[in-house]
């Protein structure tokens, strides 16, 4: 499964994170500095999280995701490393902080040490309380604050500096997301040897919104110390070169869009950069085998009884964020069943939330308002011992996941601006028996490939109130031809089509462009 491609780079894209699994002992383990690895994944978080237990002691879990499943194999063929933060604050003078790179599973794990106020500043600040909704169509106002801005820059090198000790001469390096776009060009500068690539695992904001940031110039520049630049649609490949044009002056040139994940190129100063779309994909094999097991099909079984074996039974997962249309959602069913067009006694909503952020005041506040809209509806619809709106704020392990994706009738995927949604795509891939329907926002990258979901505009009440009938009450014919195409869709374009697409484009000395 995946974690949220928003805040944590684990995969792509994020949706609910999944329950860890413990790792051998990495005792004894450790590398020396000097380890020369000839491919590099930069990303904010390592594959693994540090856990400190009530002895003292430290334990590693993993944290299963997408881009970990895609790279992982490529990694311990390569010798490759991971570069990371592993999850836990530490004190500059802590003397059991983790420094020393890893080895488990035939990867170099190295950790990126970042204290509390770094946190604060470069993650919960910067990345996500200026980036994020900037990157999102500004739905909350985004804080610019040069404090958060200097961290930014401060942790940036940091995570450059660990690549640029880590790469053989001559690697490849693949730097993750948002929160390291200052990554390719501090790391050109130290290692000018490498091949750099970075992707942006959320949307890449209309030229007008990104020209807000007091530091726009030194992000674009950032970026461009990169050989090729990925985007999920060529919309975000379009409004960068077009920033690239406006605020650096650069000459760019464009390939065809579409099928090849192609797009042009940006000429600045001695260097070419490629930029192109790379349409982030899932697992799907494994998860399509997973769904299939008697396992998962007993659980689902189990989870529809507990329900109270409804007629239907509606589902979203997310992480809680304000971005993902959670609210949108439970007004729509409210509303529906305010009109008589839900029937409350054979129908249930169920809403899977994963904590996100908790200590950040906007979402502190959109927790407390989605978590009055689920009591007002209970209130007007439910019965005793029979709520129509089950809300759980939790992770929800895997396994489980998997089995609320079988057992639901209605997939509700609503954000208001998403860079894929790779929920939209794990549910499909679940659904090998041709049930259930997709009711998908039009603004997750998904929609361009999900094209038989039942696409909605989630600003647009009615419209998104009607996508949610039309799932409820299509003809079973209907559903299973719909289901079929998306999952030949999400089948054939999986996630190791992805990487392999653009660590292929990464590699090639020709021009996006040619055939």
């Amino acid at each position: 499964m995946t974690a949220e491609s928003g805040p944590e780079v684990r995969s792509g894209t994020a949706e609910p994170s999944t329950a860890g699994q413990s790792l051998p002992s990495t005792a004894g383990h450790s590398l020396p500095s000097t380890a020369a690895a000839d491919f590099v994944v930069v990303a904010n978080r390592l594959p693994i999280d540090q856990v400190r237990l009530p002895d003292g002691s430290v334990e590693w879990k993993r944290s299963p995701g997408g881009l970990v499943t895609a790279l992982e194999p490529l990694l311990r063929r390569r010798h490759g490393a991971w570069i990371g933060w592993p999850g836990v604050p530490e004190d500059a003078d802590d003397p059991d902080a983790a420094t020393e790179p890893i080895e488990q599973d035939g990867m170099t794990l190295v950790p990126v040490r970042l204290s509390a106020d770094d946190v604060e500043e470069y993650y919960e600040g910067f990345s996500n309380a200026t980036l994020w909704p900037l990157y999102h169509d500004v739905i909350v106002k985004p804080i610019y604050h040069r404090e958060w801005w200097e961290s930014y820059v401060d942790v940036n090198r940091r995570f450059a500096e660990a690549a640029a000790r880590t790469a053989a001469e001559g690697a490849t390096v693949w730097v993750q997301d948002y929160q390291l776009q200052l990554v390719p060009k501090m790391l050109r500068m130290l290692r000018p040897d490498l091949t750099i690539g970075f992707f942006l695992h959320i949307p890449f904001p209309p030229v007008e919104l990104f020209l807000q940031m007091p530091w726009r110039t030194e992000i674009i520049e950032g970026l461009l110390g990169a050989d090729l630049v990925g985007f999920h649609l060529p919309g975000g490949a379009q409004n960068f070169m077009i920033l690239s044009r406006r605020l650096l002056g650069a000459q760019t040139s464009r390939g065809n869009v579409g099928v090849r994940s192609r797009f042009g190129e940006v000429h600045f100063g001695f260097r070419t950069v490629k930029v192109g779309a790379f349409p982030i994909s899932i697992d799907s094999a494994e998860l399509d085998q997973q769904a299939r097991t008697r396992a998962v099909r007993q659980r689902a079984k189990e989870i529809r009884a507990e329900l109270g074996n409804p007629r239907k039974i509606l589902l979203g997962v997310d992480r809680l964020d304000y971005t993902k249309g959670i609210d949108v959602r439970l007004r729509a069913f409210s509303e529906l069943l305010e009109e008589g067009r839900i029937d409350p006694s054979d129908t249930v909503l169920v809403q899977l939330a994963t904590p996100s952020r908790e200590r950040v005041e906007s979402y502190i506040a959109m927790r407390e308002d989605i978590e009055r809209q689920v009591g007002h509806v209970n209130g007007e619809f439910g019965e005793v011992g029979h709520p129509v709106l089950h809300y759980l704020h939790r992770p929800v392990p895997r396994e489980d996941l998997v089995a609320f994706f079988v057992a639901a009738d209605v997939m509700l995927v609503t954000p208001l601006r998403d860079g894929m949604n790779l929920v939209a795509k794990e549910y499909v891939a679940c659904r090998s028996d041709l049930g259930g329907a997709l009711v998908l926002s039009e603004f997750t990258g998904a929609a361009a490939e999900l094209r038989q979901a039942y696409l909605t505009n989630p600003h647009h009440l009615e419209g998104v109130k009607d996508a949610i009938e039309a799932a409820l009450t299509q003809a079973p014919e209907e559903g299973r031809r719909r289901m079929r195409a998306m999952r030949r869709q999400v089948l054939v374009h999986d996630v190791d089509r992805w990487a392999r697409a653009f660590l292929d484009a990464l590699a090639s000395k020709e021009p996006l462009d040619a055939e």
